[in-house]
């Protein structure tokens, strides 16, 4: 009689050891996962096709092509004429380069391995690539601050966070989608350092740290918690020779390296916003110091000579940084940090900096919407790791609660919240189902009878309840990522779509027309005025020279443009004289209710505009009715009704049905009749208007001969 071998048993699989088969596990989930985490983020390739998104990415693409083209050093000393127009910009000294120098590297490994491929392709896929690595020091991260069961769950959730997600779908080529993986691992390489106190770990924690700093402004955050860390470890008793050899390391090496960025200088030595980590390095030698003292000393000798230094310290300090800050040796804080403290500063104070959508505070909702079951499961894993408090649990607390103020304060930050909450949810999950696994009841091998806990009669069920209950929540987010992912974060802004009455799509390609028509029908001297929002999208896509882009470091420049779009006809006219402009370029959506057109950034148009001595004439009170209200109809301001951005948003469209039983001259985003129909314009003529409306472009006329 022969006996029938299992599948697995042929396979071989039952005769690997318990260790191997955990290590196979841990090998298919995490592969499972960094693809999983790539290929959700290709809906917006499938959907439209293989396009750069938003408007920072096309920056980043021209600069990435330039450099694969002409090498670095042409790259680093590149001046880029065709932006800022008259001021020009130098693009070495003014920018993150990390982003580019890494997808230009894989652009020529790629091709050294003959695998020709476009730098655009290279672009559009990069952050989809990294989001797989970011899936994979995640949970080298969270097994070091946990287990390999917790870091096995924080690296799934992490693949398909919608938080994260926002900012590396295929086509968002921009700094975010490399500086997660950069954060997450100065982070891994730092808890490491800690917990070893090796100086290996501390110099690979360094050089990850400069490849963030080389990547991302959000540097900022990482210098100033890495120190708070080290401060609550010594405010808390748990200073050692470990903490003190992986922050000085890490200091001094992180300083000096991230120095070489042109854009960083020496920022970490002078700026405000890196004093705190200055601060805390010489904590650090002063707390070794003392110790060393207090070993060579007697108690009442020590006690004497450390109130002496602590007095003669305290004093020298707040005298020498006063000094520095007064002779202006270290700057103050920058609108933005301050942004962060108080969120109603930069819209009192900077209106540049509060214009920009994704500096808004974050509502409740956007919580949700980004984390969903995340929210709920964070506080639970910041119990587990205060349950068993340690040096490296300290520090992934601190980054909880710190990136949870910061999310509050500026949605963009969303994005440094997303991660930690995936680590602290998959430690939370992990502790969940480690407590009620073990309450199932268990069968006795010899009886075959389940064993009966009389203490807890109803251990079983509720266990049962509780597994099934976190298995639904998990469930329910993958369905929620997913979704969340397919129909808000895999739009490109370039490339716009719609739903009809019988669930056709219908595309909006405007943009890419009017840049398209810009490229080839003007001169390639032509100047082209626009609003910021759009100025590296025309030079890369257009390749014309630009007033403003998205850069914005010279609001004086921006104001004037402000000014020209807020102003009457002929004062506007001077201003684009005086800027030498040759073309004027505004987005529309009255016709297809696209609602992100410069009617609706207007008003932040007159407050840049009216924010410097030139503009102070212009006064946002005046755009208004007398009511209050920010009206487009006949009851509109007639300050509004005749400025330079009305009329060439509205030129002609008085004499336009939109919707049945409207009237001619419908706005579909204001749902109101537009109050200024019949008007001609005098200093400009209609150069172009796109298929729907959505991109107008003016040719500014020349002047009268003198003697006509």
């Amino acid at each position: 009689m022969s006996t029938k071998v299992p599948y697995l048993s042929r396979l071989g699989i039952y005769r690997i050891s318990i260790e191997k088969q955990e290590t196979l596990l841990k090998l298919i989930v995490l592969s499972a996962a960094a693809i999983l985490s790539f290929s959700t983020r290709l809906f917006a390739v499938l959907r439209f096709e293989s396009v750069i998104h938003e408007f920072d990415p096309y920056f980043n693409f021209r600069s990435t092509k330039y450099l694969a083209q002409e090498g670095f050093y042409s790259f680093h000393n590149w001046f880029d004429s065709r932006a800022w127009y008259p001021l020009g910009r130098i693009i070495g000294g003014t920018i993150y380069p990390g982003l580019m120098v890494t997808a230009a590297a894989l652009y020529h490994v790629l091709h050294a391995v003959n695998i020709t491929i476009d730098v655009r392709e290279v672009c559009v896929f990069l952050a989809p690539l990294f989001s797989s690595l970011t899936v994979l020091v995640t949970y080298y991260l969270t097994k070091e601050l946990k287990d390999v069961g917790s870091g096995l769950v924080a690296a799934a959730m992490i693949s398909i966070v919608p938080g994260y997600i926002s900012r590396s779908v295929a086509g968002s080529y921009d700094n975010e989608g490399i500086a997660i993986f950069c954060m997450l691992l100065t982070y891994y390489m730092w808890v490491k350092a800690v917990k070893t106190g090796s100086l290996f770990w501390s110099t690979l924690c360094a050089l990850a740290y400069f490849y963030m700093v080389s990547s991302w402004g959000g540097y900022v955050f990482l210098i100033n918690l890495i120190p708070l860390h080290v401060l609550t470890l010594m405010v808390t008793g748990r200073f050692s020779h470990r903490i003190y050899v992986a922050y000085s390391t890490v200091y001094v090496l992180g300083t000096i390296l991230s120095m070489q960025i042109s854009f960083v200088g020496f920022q970490p030595v002078q700026s405000s916003e890196h004093m705190a980590a200055f601060g805390v390095f010489g904590l650090c030698q002063i707390h070794a110091f003392v110790d060393y003292l207090r070993s060579k000393l007697t108690q009442q000798q020590f006690d004497a000579l450390f109130r002496f230094l602590a007095t003669v310290v305290v004093v020298v300090s707040v005298v020498v940084g006063a000094a520095l800050t007064a002779l202006g040796k270290i700057s103050p804080w920058t609108g933005r940090f301050y942004s962060l403290l108080d969120p109603s500063y930069a819209k009192n104070n900077i209106p540049i900096i509060a214009s920009v959508s994704e500096h808004q505070p974050t509502s409740w909702s956007s919580f949700y919407f980004d984390l969903q079951i995340l929210v709920l499961l964070c506080p639970v894993g910041l119990y587990f790791c205060f349950s068993k408090l340690n040096d490296h649990n300290i520090f992934i607390i601190l980054y909880g609660v710190t990136s949870v103020y910061f999310a509050g304060v500026m949605v963009r930050l969303m994005l440094v919240l997303a991660p930690v909450m995936c680590v602290l949810s998959g430690i939370a999950v992990t502790g969940i189902l480690s407590v009620y696994m073990r309450n199932l009841d268990v069968i006795d091998t010899k009886t075959r009878k389940k064993k009966v806990d009389t203490s807890y009669p109803v251990k079983n069920e509720i266990a049962t309840f509780v597994i099934l209950m976190m298995t639904f929540f998990l469930i329910t987010y993958t369905f929620h990522s997913t979704w969340v992912t397919a129909e808000a974060y895999s739009s490109p802004s370039i490339v716009l779509s719609a739903s009809q009455h019988d669930g056709s799509r219908i595309i909006f390609d405007d943009f890419r027309e009017a840049y398209y028509w810009l490229r080839q029908n003007t001169p390639e001297d032509a100047k082209v005025m626009s609003w910021w929002d759009y100025g590296y999208q025309i030079t890369a896509m257009a390749n014309r020279t630009i007033l403003v882009d998205n850069n914005t470091w010279n609001n004086t420049h921006i104001s004037r443009v402000g000014q020209a779009m807020s102003s009457p006809e002929d004062k506007a006219y001077e201003i684009m004289r005086e800027l030498d402009v040759s073309y004027v370029l505004v987005i529309f959506g009255g016709l297809t209710g696209y609602a992100s057109d410069d009617i609706n950034k207007f008003l932040w148009m007159v407050r840049i505009g009216g924010s410097t001595d030139k503009g102070s004439h212009i006064k946002e009170a005046d755009y208004f009715t007398p009511q209050g209200e920010f009206r487009v109809d006949r009851e509109g301001s007639p300050v509004l009704l005749n400025c330079l951005m009305y009329k060439m948003c509205y030129y002609r469209f008085g004499q336009v049905y939109t919707e049945q039983g409207k009237p001619s001259g419908y706005d579909r985003v204001r749902n109101a009749e537009i109050g200024n129909k019949d008007f001609e314009l005098d200093v400009l003529e209609e150069a172009y208007t796109t298929e729907h409306w959505i991109v107008r472009i003016y040719k500014v006329k020349d002047l009268n001969n003198r003697g006509a």
